[in-house]
């Protein structure tokens, strides 16, 4: 069912964006950054500030001056925030404040830049809707959207199409959830070593998603996850197509990028507009 405060588009928007989050990134980031400007696709790059701390210069470089990209924060050192059946509990909430202000401000004065967007580690199944120490510290710090609605139902995968909404039912009406879809595309290949996931919702809601076995190739990944998802909004009308990406994972499944080359000309081709979560959240607040 709808969520009340969403908000329908009639334009079809696609937003690229990478949770950068280990020290295995920056290599990929800087693959990542050559196939964007093959395709003058823009991006958004959730950055768990720690990262900084070793590679501020090299990602600065990377990505401070390229109009393409937003940078955005994936918290401090990637601690949950709220308890989850498949990664645990929550870290300490007397640490949230870091995770959640400081890696604001970290890498506000690394890039320069202002920061709106947060992405929650790890993400859950209803946004931050359950997390109300964290949704406070979100609005406080300024933020002005969140993507942290990234599984399906009963943290099931792929996470399915969800309208952009606000936060307005928990007191924070200029607070926007820009939910991701699809699947964590490193559980799709099994490239977190962790043998069988119970992931799979039965009966599943997009069959077409569901391969026999973990994929092999790029062009598997874009049969699998990128094209029913982009060709299911073009028939939704949805306003947002943003796949869950990890640059590690990327790297080691396909370092020529060939399965982000394969998917920029389909969304192109398909109509939608590229763009980044701050461009979408100008769109939506202008079509309030």
């Amino acid at each position: 069912m709808p969520h009340p405060k969403e908000i329908r588009s009639l334009s079809l928007n696609y937003v690229a964006a990478y949770d950068t989050e280990s020290p295995a990134c920056l290599e990929a980031v800087r693959r990542i950054v050559r196939m964007h400007e093959k395709h003058a696709a823009p991006a958004t790059f959730f950055i768990v500030a720690q990262l900084l701390d070793a590679n501020e210069a090299e990602y600065v470089a990377l990505l401070k001056d390229n109009p393409l990209f937003e940078i955005a924060s994936h918290s401090y050192t990637h601690m949950v925030l709220r308890d989850t059946p498949e990664f645990g509990k929550a870290g300490p909430v007397e640490q949230f404040p870091r995770e959640i202000v400081d890696s604001k401000r970290r890498i506000e004065d690394a890039f320069g830049r202002e920061v709106v967007g947060f992405r929650a580690p790890v993400s859950f199944v209803d946004g931050m809707k359950s997390a109300p120490e964290a949704l406070r510290l979100l609005a406080e710090a300024k933020y002005r959207y969140v993507s942290s609605l990234a599984w399906g139902p009963s943290w099931s995968l792929p996470a399915l199409l969800v309208r952009p909404f606000t936060y307005a039912e928990e007191g924070y009406p200029d607070l926007w959830e820009f939910p991701p879809c699809g699947w964590h595309e490193n559980l799709l290949k099994g490239n977190n070593d962790c043998g069988p996931v119970r992931i799979g919702l039965f009966p599943p809601a997009m069959p077409e998603t569901i391969p026999p076995r973990y994929i092999e190739t790029p062009e598997e990944e874009f049969a699998y996850n990128n094209k029913p998802f982009i060709d299911k909004a073009v028939v939704d009308e949805m306003p947002l197509v943003s796949l869950i990406w990890h640059p590690w994972s990327l790297n080691r499944f396909d370092p020529d990028m060939r399965m982000l080359d394969m998917t920029f000309r389909y969304v192109r081709e398909r109509g939608f507009s590229l763009g980044t979560f701050a461009d979408l959240l100008e769109d939506m607040n202008r079509n309030r």
